[in-house]
């Protein structure tokens, strides 16, 4: 039976409530450390190494190394570098770094030395937090980091001249007065992906976790609830892993689970199923995964699953189908990008989902599909996803405050009022919107403006195909033609009557312009750190196929 349609009432009534003060640290940790018994991380490490913290273990630790940080010569508004994965360290160092009023810079622990380097030039960054597996590539380009002044390291096999992190910490004292922050201060700088040019540092004050926090809550049917447990595989150097998971959870004093290691689906069923987890963000690659390694899942595992956010590509109408059936649970797809997230999504307890649709504004932001003028289109039509910056007058905290040094490309994220993501979508007559890809993935195809996250969706459908990527290859006659990349499931092989069968299943299922005339059996598809399909990198090989076959 499905839940009553009371959108327009938590829409209509919900009001921001932001304080002038306020600070990530204490609203995430430091007001929840007096309660000793309140856990907040359970970590688990793939060679099994499994550990708890309190809130106020968390706390303490925190305590000991802003102090350490101060005494290293770390001031107010000078940005550390976290270079680490999910591991309990991490999660201390953004508590420590956030009450000291220093300003986070998360980077993924899969940086090689030249994007670490330039991130790091970029913010100038005095200090750098590791662990064995990062350091190298940090320490390959420290000579060219002047503003770099120390580097701390987890773990043991360290570097000569870096500071151990349980020495600097066994000197400190534990105990630590949280500063009094505006909301307005800056607290991180998180960098883009680099999808559409080079990275750039998206500048976040304090007040930014409670943008996010509507979202969550609703994306998650109304975190939180007695006996939920949190846990995604998002890396918290992001903004997936850290405002969608990591602090959310930490705002409301819930634990959290921490998995150090890489993502593999029968792993994930286990933990899910050992640590009691009720609440998952999960990247629709990730789900594709689990959904294909074991497509019927609770005859193996005993799962109680409460709610699932997915982000970051379209989940696609097979994927939300299964998981209904095989985990059930209804999918919470949302919406968001580094600079204004969680704006866009489902909640199944409160409005009807609506398969292959990414949901509506949640409440608190004002979403909607405009033209390159900034104006907004009639519903059903293709345009760019764009969130206004006030709702009824008041401006809405999920906004970064700017690109870091970069004010011209600052201006160019508006237009008017509106912050422009870059997405394309359509807002149907009910206040859905239907994400159609970045806007340059929308393939133009005889004069026909088509999305790839509907083939896609079709495409893994298919018995065969484990995951798939769709783009369009330039071509004189139609402008573009569709050709797909697929990954095969384990036992199957490339064939033309394969390619055949394909081409007629998704055929069978779309329009007529829709089935790829071009399909490519690859072993991986390239990803971002962040699990999102890299179409950009399939044009460009394209590109080149076509300038060395004129050549």
């Amino acid at each position: 039976m499905s839940s009553p349609d009371r959108y327009e009432q938590l829409y209509r009534e919900f009001r921001w409530q932001v304080p002038a003060r306020f600070n990530l640290g204490w609203n995430c940790c430091g007001q929840w450390a007096a309660d000793r018994t309140r856990f907040a991380l359970y970590w688990e490490d793939e060679s099994g190494e499994a550990r708890a913290y309190t809130f106020s273990d968390i706390q303490q630790a925190a305590n000991r190394l802003s102090n350490a940080l101060i005494a290293l010569g770390v001031t107010r508004g000078e940005r550390v570098a976290i270079l680490l994965p999910q591991r309990p360290e991490t999660a201390i160092a953004y508590i420590a770094i956030f009450q000291m009023g220093a300003i986070a810079l998360p980077l993924s622990h899969l940086f090689g030395p030249e994007a670490l380097e330039y991130r790091m030039q970029d913010s100038e960054a005095c200090a750098a937090i590791v662990e064995p597996a990062t350091i190298a590539n940090l320490l390959a380009v420290k000579d060219r980091l002047p503003a770099l002044r120390r580097v701390i390291g987890v773990g043991d096999a360290l570097e000569a001249g870096v500071s151990r992190w349980d020495d600097l910490l066994a000197k400190a004292d534990s105990r630590f007065t949280c500063l009094d922050t505006g909301a307005e201060d800056s607290a991180l700088i998180v960098y883009t992906s680099g999808t559409t040019g080079p990275p750039k540092g998206a500048l976040k004050a304090h007040r930014v976790l409670l943008g996010n926090v509507p979202g969550f809550v609703h994306s998650h049917d109304f975190f939180p609830q007695p006996g939920d447990m949190f846990w995604s595989p998002a890396d918290w150097a992001w903004t997936g892993g850290l405002m969608d998971a990591l602090l959310p959870t930490w705002h409301f004093g819930q634990p959290i689970l921490g998995y150090r290691g890489r993502f593999d689906a029968e792993r994930a069923y286990y933990l899910i199923e050992k640590y009691g987890v009720r609440n998952a963000f999960l990247f629709p690659t990730a789900l594709k995964l689990m959904m294909k390694a074991v497509p019927e899942p609770r005859k193996r595992y005993r799962i109680d699953l409460r709610s699932i956010m997915s982000a970051g590509e379209s989940v696609g109408v097979t994927v939300i189908e299964w998981a209904r059936e095989h985990l059930g649970v209804t999918i919470n797809e949302m919406f968001g990008q580094t600079e204004i997230n969680y704006v866009v999504g489902n909640c199944q307890a409160a409005w009807p989902v609506k398969p292959g649709a990414i949901g509506r504004p949640y409440p608190g932001h004002r979403v909607a599909i405009i033209d390159g003028e900034g104006g907004e289109v009639p519903r059903g039509d293709l345009g760019e996803i764009a969130v206004q910056r006030a709702v009824n007058g008041v401006p809405d905290p999920v906004f970064f405050r700017e690109y870091w040094k970069n004010p011209k490309a600052t201006t160019e994220k508006f237009i008017g009022d509106w912050g422009c993501t870059g997405d394309q979508g359509r807002m149907d007559e009910d206040g859905y919107i239907w994400y159609q890809g970045r806007s340059d993935d929308v393939i133009k195809s005889s004069g026909y403006r088509i999305g790839p996250a509907e083939i896609e969706s079709c495409l893994v459908k298919h018995p065969a195909v484990a995951n798939a990527a769709v783009i369009g290859k330039p071509d004189a006659a139609r402008g573009a033609l569709i050709k797909a990349f697929i990954v095969l499931q384990p036992g199957q092989a490339p064939s033309p009557q394969l390619e055949e069968d394909i081409r007629n299943h998704v055929r069978a299922r779309l329009a007529p312009y829709e089935y790829p005339r071009e399909i490519e059996f690859i072993e991986a598809l390239p990803m971002t750190t962040t699990g999102k399909v890299q179409r950009k990198e399939l044009r460009l090989r394209e590109e080149a196929k076509l300038r060395d076959g004129s050549r």
